[in-house]
C-alpha cells in the first residue's frame, strides 16, 4: 500500500508520483493487439475558428431595460461591417418584414488562436414589456432569430439565476448547470455571474466554452457579470489588468468609476437596484462610488455582487480589506443581498454576521477526504467549527451568499454564524422578486433543492427573515487522521505540489518536461490539463499495468 506522509518525505515522493503515472501510461496505449488507432482529438484552433457566421452571441444592457438591449457577437475578420435587424414579434412568419436595421460598433482582437471581430449593437427606443425577435450578421450571413422581451413599465414579479465561479471545464461540466437552472427558471429575467467565468483570462478556447455551455441561451436571456481574479491577466511588466475578452465579449453600463469601464458599473430592472463591482483594483474609489450610488436609490430592493467575498468560505481566505471597506457601506444603507464567488464553496449567513474576524476564529488546516461518507457527510464536526465571534451585527438586515456552478471545489472555512454550508456541489440559485418579498433559492446541478429563505420588507425596520431550508443534510466533508491519509487522492497532492497557477489542475508546461510523456493519455478528456481525478485515474491504471 502506498503511505503517504506530511513530512519532507512526501516531497521526495512527489516527484516519483510524477515519473511512475507520466512515464508507464504511455506504455498503456501500445498494451495489447489493437486494430485501429484512437481518433486524433479536435484542435482548440480549429474547433474555435471564428467564420462569417457570427456566434458567441451574448444579451446585456448598458442603459434601461425597458427600453433598450445590447447584444454582441464574434465572426472572422473578414466581416468588416456587423448589422443587426430587430422587430416586435408575433406568432406569425413574417414578423422580420419590417424589421429596423442597425449598425454594429467592430472592433479586433488578437487572441492566443486566432484573430477575431467583435461587434455590439445596442437596441434603442424600444417599447416597454415588448416581445422582440432579432438577428446579426453581415447582410448576407445571419444568425438564426432570436427573441426577448423588455422590462415592463409598472413592476412585476420576475426571477433571475445567479451563479458563482463556472471557471473550469466550462464545456464537459459547467454546461448541466446552466442548462439546468434554465429548466428550472426559463421566464428568468437574466443571469447574474459573480465572476471567474473562466479560468485563463487570455484563453480562446475558455471564452469559446462559456458561450458554448450557455449557447442559444445567452443570446435569448441577458447577462449580468462582473469580473474575478480569473479574468485578470498579466502584463509582461508583472501589472495586473482586465482580460482583453471582456469588453470586446459584454456590454454593460459605463457608469462607474473611471477606469473600471463595464467591470464596475450599476442599473435598474422594476424594483431591483443591482450594482456590479470590481474586487481586484480600485477599492477606494469604489466604496466612494457605492455609498453615492446607494445614497441615491429609490429601487426597493438592492442586490449587490462582486467575486471575492466579504465573509470567504474557503478555508484559509479572508478579505479583511474588502470587508472593512465596503461593509459600513452596506450597513449603513441596509443593503438586502450581497452575492459573491471566488471560494469554490457555499456559504449563506442570515442576519447574525461579525462585523471583524481574528485567527482564532478561522478553522484550522486540515485534510479532508475527497470523498462523502455517507453516515458522516452532513453534520458539522464540532471541532472544526469557528469560536469567539466579537461583534455580531443584526440590525442591518444584509445576507451574504457565497456560491460556486463550476466543478473545482474547496474545503469549506465552516464559520459558525453561516446557516448554510456546502463542499464538493455545484449550485446555482434563482431568486424571485414579487412587490415586497424576495425569495431565494439554491438548488444542486440536479435541480434538488438545498437551500432557501424569504426576506420580507417591513416598514421602518430592516427585513423580516423566513428561513426555508429543506430537510437535506449540509454535504461537507469529513475530516480524517493521518492514519486515512492513504486514502486521500494521490492527484491532488500531485497538483498542491506542481500547480503553479493555482486553478487546480496541471497543465502540461506544469510537468516536468521528463515527464510529460504520458500527458496525453492521462488527459482523458482533452481539455489540455490534468485534474486530479485523472491523475488518479493514470496511477491506478499504471499499477494494473505494471502488475502491482
Amino acid at each position: 500500500m502506498l503511505t503517504l506522509t506530511r513530512d519532507g518525505s512526501m516531497r521526495r515522493l512527489l516527484p516519483s508520483l510524477f515519473s511512475f503515472v507520466l512515464l508507464v501510461a504511455p506504455l498503456q496505449a501500445h498494451d495489447g493487439d489493437h486494430t485501429h488507432s484512437p481518433v486524433a482529438a479536435v484542435k482548440p484552433a480549429a474547433l474555435y475558428q471564428p467564420t462569417a457566421m457570427p456566434d458567441r452571441i451574448v444579451l446585456t444592457w448598458t442603459g434601461d431595460p425597458t427600453s433598450t438591449q445590447a447584444v454582441t457577437w464574434r465572426t472572422s475578420t473578414e466581416v468588416e461591417v456587423g448589422l443587426a435587424e430587430i422587430a416586435v414579434a408575433d406568432g406569425g412568419p413574417n414578423f422580420g418584414e419590417n424589421a429596423k436595421k442597425f449598425t454594429a460598433k467592430s472592433q479586433a482582437l488578437k487572441t492566443d488562436l486566432n484573430t477575431a471581430h467583435f461587434h455590439s449593437v445596442n437596441f434603442t427606443e424600444l417599447d416597454p414589456g415588448t416581445r422582440y425577435a432579432y438577428r446579426v450578421g453581415d447582410g448576407t450571413n445571419w444568425s438564426e432569430w432570436f427573441q426577448f422581451s423588455t422590462a415592463a413599465a409598472e413592476h412585476e414579479p420576475f426571477s433571475f439565476i445567479y451563479f458563482g465561479d463556472a471557471q473550469n471545464d466550462l464545456r464537459s461540466r459547467w454546461s448541466r448547470v446552466i442548462r439546468e437552472a434554465y429548466r428550472d427558471a426559463p421566464k428568468a429575467a437574466f443571469l447574474l455571474h459573480a465572476g471567474d467565468l473562466v479560468n485563463r483570462a487570455e484563453a480562446d478556447r475558455e471564452w469559446g466554452e462559456w458561450c458554448g455551455a450557455g449557447a442559444w441561451l445567452n443570446a435569448m436571456m441577458p447577462s449580468v457579470a462582473i469580473p474575478g481574479n480569473h479574468e485578470q491577466a498579466r502584463e509582461e511588466s508583472g501589472a495586473r489588468r482586465l482580460s482583453h475578452h471582456w469588453r470586446p465579449q459584454f456590454a454593460f453600463p459605463e457608469n462607474g468609476p473611471k477606469g473600471l469601464e463595464e467591470s464596475c458599473y450599476t442599473l435598474v430592472y422594476h424594483n431591483l437596484r443591482i450594482i456590479g463591482m470590481n474586487t481586484n483594483t480600485m477599492l477606494e474609489e469604489q466604496a466612494v462610488w457605492l455609498d453615492e450610488v446607494l445614497s441615491e436609490n429609490e429601487s426597493q430592493w438592492v442586490v449587490c455582487t462582486f467575486h471575492h467575498p466579504i465573509y470567504s468560505t474557503g478555508k484559509s481566505r479572508d478579505n479583511a480589506e474588502i470587508r472593512a471597506l465596503w461593509k459600513p457601506i452596506f450597513d449603513k444603507h441596509k443593503v438586502d443581498l450581497v452575492l459573491q464567488g471566488h471560494d469554490h464553496t457555499y456559504g449563506r449567513t442570515g442576519f447574525d454576521v461579525p462585523d471583524e474576524l481574528d485567527s482564532e476564529e478561522k478553522v484550522p488546516a486540515k485534510t479532508a477526504s475527497p470523498k462523502l461518507d455517507a453516515d458522516s457527510a452532513g453534520d458539522r464536526d464540532i471541532e472544526n467549527v469557528p469560536t469567539g465571534v466579537q461583534v455580531v451585527d443584526e440590525e442591518h438586515g444584509t445576507i451574504y451568499v457565497v456560491s460556486v456552478s463550476g466543478p473545482k471545489m474547496y474545503d469549506n472555512s465552516r464559520y459558525k454564524f453561516m446557516k448554510r454550508l456546502a463542499e464538493d456541489t455545484q449550485l446555482y440559485q434563482i431568486i424571485h422578486i414579487d412587490d415586497d418579498v424576495l425569495r431565494f433559492e439554491a438548488r444542486t446541478a440536479v435541480g434538488e433543492l438545498y437551500d432557501a429563505f424569504e426576506l420580507k420588507k417591513q416598514a421602518g425596520s430592516i427585513n423580516k427573515l423566513v428561513e426555508l431550508e429543506p430537510e437535506v443534510k449540509e454535504v461537507l466533508r469529513p475530516a480524517v487522521t493521518d492514519k486515512e491519509l492513504t486514502k486521500t487522492s494521490v492527484g491532488k497532492l500531485i497538483i498542491a505540489s506542481a500547480d503553479k497557477n493555482g486553478d487546480g489542475f496541471l497543465t502540461e508546461e506544469e510537468v516536468p518536461e521528463e515527464n510529460r510523456g504520458g500527458f496525453p493519455e492521462a488527459d482523458k478528456n482533452r481539455d489540455g490539463k490534468l485534474s486530479a481525478e485523472e491523475i488518479d485515474a493514470a496511477i491506478e491504471a499504471a499499477k494494473a499495468a505494471a502488475g502491482q
